[in-house]
Protein backbone atom coordinates (compact mmCIF):
# COMPACT_ATOMS: atom_id res chain seq x y z
CA UNK A 1 0.00 0.00 0.00
CA UNK A 2 1.31 3.46 -0.81
CA UNK A 3 2.32 5.62 2.15
CA UNK A 4 -0.15 8.37 1.16
CA UNK A 5 -3.17 6.08 1.29
CA UNK A 6 -1.91 4.44 4.48
CA UNK A 7 -1.42 7.87 6.07
CA UNK A 8 -4.90 8.97 5.02
CA UNK A 9 -6.41 5.77 6.43
CA UNK A 10 -4.57 6.33 9.71
CA UNK A 11 -5.69 9.97 9.84
CA UNK A 12 -9.30 8.79 9.48
CA UNK A 13 -8.83 6.10 12.14
CA UNK A 14 -9.30 3.36 9.56
CA UNK A 15 -7.40 0.34 8.28
CA UNK A 16 -7.87 -1.89 5.28
CA UNK A 17 -9.42 -5.21 6.26
CA UNK A 18 -8.00 -8.41 4.84
CA UNK A 19 -9.40 -8.95 1.33
CA UNK A 20 -12.59 -10.96 1.92
CA UNK A 21 -12.68 -14.48 0.49
CA UNK A 22 -15.50 -15.35 -1.92
CA UNK A 23 -18.62 -16.75 -0.26
CA UNK A 24 -19.63 -18.93 -3.23
CA UNK A 25 -18.43 -20.11 -6.66
CA UNK A 26 -16.74 -16.96 -7.99
CA UNK A 27 -13.43 -15.11 -7.73
CA UNK A 28 -12.95 -11.85 -5.82
CA UNK A 29 -11.66 -10.00 -8.88
CA UNK A 30 -10.83 -10.39 -12.57
CA UNK A 31 -8.22 -8.36 -14.41
CA UNK A 32 -9.08 -7.67 -18.08
CA UNK A 33 -6.41 -5.50 -19.67
CA UNK A 34 -5.95 -2.60 -17.28
CA UNK A 35 -9.48 -2.88 -15.86
CA UNK A 36 -9.92 -4.68 -12.57
CA UNK A 37 -13.47 -5.93 -11.98
CA UNK A 38 -14.05 -6.49 -8.26
CA UNK A 39 -16.93 -8.72 -7.20
CA UNK A 40 -19.61 -7.38 -4.90
CA UNK A 41 -18.36 -6.65 -1.41
CA UNK A 42 -21.00 -6.93 1.30
CA UNK A 43 -21.09 -4.59 4.27
CA UNK A 44 -18.99 -6.01 7.10
CA UNK A 45 -16.75 -4.73 9.86
CA UNK A 46 -14.74 -6.23 12.72
CA UNK A 47 -18.00 -7.39 14.35
CA UNK A 48 -19.23 -9.25 11.25
CA UNK A 49 -21.91 -8.47 8.70
CA UNK A 50 -23.61 -5.07 8.91
CA UNK A 51 -27.22 -6.18 8.77
CA UNK A 52 -30.25 -3.96 8.24
CA UNK A 53 -32.89 -2.57 5.93
CA UNK A 54 -32.84 1.15 5.20
CA UNK A 55 -36.20 2.72 5.95
CA UNK A 56 -36.97 0.03 8.52
CA UNK A 57 -34.28 -1.33 10.87
CA UNK A 58 -31.44 0.99 9.83
CA UNK A 59 -31.18 4.77 9.57
CA UNK A 60 -29.32 6.79 6.95
CA UNK A 61 -26.16 7.14 9.08
CA UNK A 62 -26.01 3.37 9.52
CA UNK A 63 -26.36 2.92 5.76
CA UNK A 64 -23.58 5.41 5.07
CA UNK A 65 -21.32 3.48 7.47
CA UNK A 66 -22.21 0.20 5.72
CA UNK A 67 -21.34 1.67 2.31
CA UNK A 68 -18.07 2.96 3.73
CA UNK A 69 -17.26 -0.57 4.94
CA UNK A 70 -17.94 -1.88 1.42
CA UNK A 71 -15.51 0.70 0.01
CA UNK A 72 -12.79 -0.47 2.39
CA UNK A 73 -13.34 -4.07 1.26
CA UNK A 74 -13.23 -3.00 -2.39
CA UNK A 75 -9.95 -1.22 -1.76
CA UNK A 76 -8.63 -4.31 0.04
CA UNK A 77 -9.41 -6.38 -3.06
CA UNK A 78 -7.66 -3.82 -5.29
CA UNK A 79 -4.68 -3.95 -2.94
CA UNK A 80 -4.61 -7.76 -3.21
CA UNK A 81 -4.89 -7.63 -7.01
CA UNK A 82 -1.98 -5.16 -7.10
CA UNK A 83 0.20 -7.35 -4.86
CA UNK A 84 0.06 -4.74 -2.08
CA UNK A 85 1.05 -1.83 -4.31
CA UNK A 86 -1.88 0.60 -4.37
CA UNK A 87 0.24 3.11 -6.27
CA UNK A 88 -0.84 1.03 -9.29
CA UNK A 89 -4.43 2.29 -8.86
CA UNK A 90 -5.07 4.79 -11.66
CA UNK A 91 -8.81 5.37 -11.41
CA UNK A 92 -11.99 4.32 -9.69
CA UNK A 93 -14.04 3.83 -12.86
CA UNK A 94 -17.49 2.66 -11.74
CA UNK A 95 -19.33 1.55 -8.61
CA UNK A 96 -22.56 -0.46 -8.68
CA UNK A 97 -24.24 -0.21 -5.30
CA UNK A 98 -27.21 -2.13 -3.97
CA UNK A 99 -29.02 -0.88 -0.87
CA UNK A 100 -31.29 -3.18 1.12
CA UNK A 101 -34.26 -0.86 1.55
CA UNK A 102 -38.00 -0.58 1.89
CA UNK A 103 -40.12 0.30 -1.13
CA UNK A 104 -40.61 3.87 0.11
CA UNK A 105 -36.95 4.57 0.97
CA UNK A 106 -35.49 6.84 -1.75
CA UNK A 107 -32.16 8.01 -0.31
CA UNK A 108 -30.02 5.26 -1.85
CA UNK A 109 -27.67 7.88 -3.40
CA UNK A 110 -27.06 9.40 0.05
CA UNK A 111 -26.24 5.94 1.43
CA UNK A 112 -23.77 5.23 -1.37
CA UNK A 113 -22.08 8.57 -0.75
CA UNK A 114 -20.47 6.73 2.18
CA UNK A 115 -18.35 4.82 -0.35
CA UNK A 116 -17.82 7.68 -2.80
CA UNK A 117 -16.84 10.12 -0.07
CA UNK A 118 -14.34 7.64 1.39
CA UNK A 119 -12.65 7.17 -1.99
CA UNK A 120 -12.49 10.97 -2.35
CA UNK A 121 -10.90 11.29 1.10
CA UNK A 122 -8.33 8.53 0.53
CA UNK A 123 -7.33 8.92 -3.09
CA UNK A 124 -5.76 11.59 -5.24
CA UNK A 125 -8.44 13.81 -6.88
CA UNK A 126 -7.47 12.44 -10.31
CA UNK A 127 -8.16 8.87 -9.13
CA UNK A 128 -11.39 9.03 -7.13
CA UNK A 129 -14.12 10.57 -9.35
CA UNK A 130 -16.24 7.73 -10.74
CA UNK A 131 -19.46 6.76 -12.44
CA UNK A 132 -21.97 5.14 -10.11
CA UNK A 133 -25.31 3.42 -9.72
CA UNK A 134 -27.29 3.33 -6.47
CA UNK A 135 -30.14 0.84 -6.56
CA UNK A 136 -32.67 -0.09 -3.89
CA UNK A 137 -33.32 -3.82 -3.53
CA UNK A 138 -35.69 -5.92 -1.41
CA UNK A 139 -32.94 -8.13 0.07
CA UNK A 140 -29.19 -8.78 -0.03
CA UNK A 141 -27.08 -11.82 0.92
CA UNK A 142 -26.90 -12.51 4.66
CA UNK A 143 -29.33 -9.61 5.26
CA UNK A 144 -26.58 -7.02 4.81
CA UNK A 145 -27.52 -3.39 4.34
CA UNK A 146 -25.29 -2.65 1.33
CA UNK A 147 -23.32 -4.48 -1.37
CA UNK A 148 -21.03 -2.72 -3.85
CA UNK A 149 -19.00 -3.99 -6.78
CA UNK A 150 -16.54 -1.91 -8.75
CA UNK A 151 -14.37 -1.42 -11.78
CA UNK A 152 -10.90 0.04 -11.27
CA UNK A 153 -8.15 0.98 -13.71
CA UNK A 154 -4.71 -0.17 -12.65
CA UNK A 155 -1.25 0.23 -14.13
Amino acid sequence: MTPDIQARLTDLGLALPPAPAPAANYVPFVLAGDLLHVSGQVAADANGFIIGKLGDTMDLDGGVAAARACALSLLAQVNAACDGDLSRLRRVVKLNAFVNSTADFTDQPKVVNGASDLFAALLDPAVSPHARSAVGVAALPFGVAVEIDGIFQIG
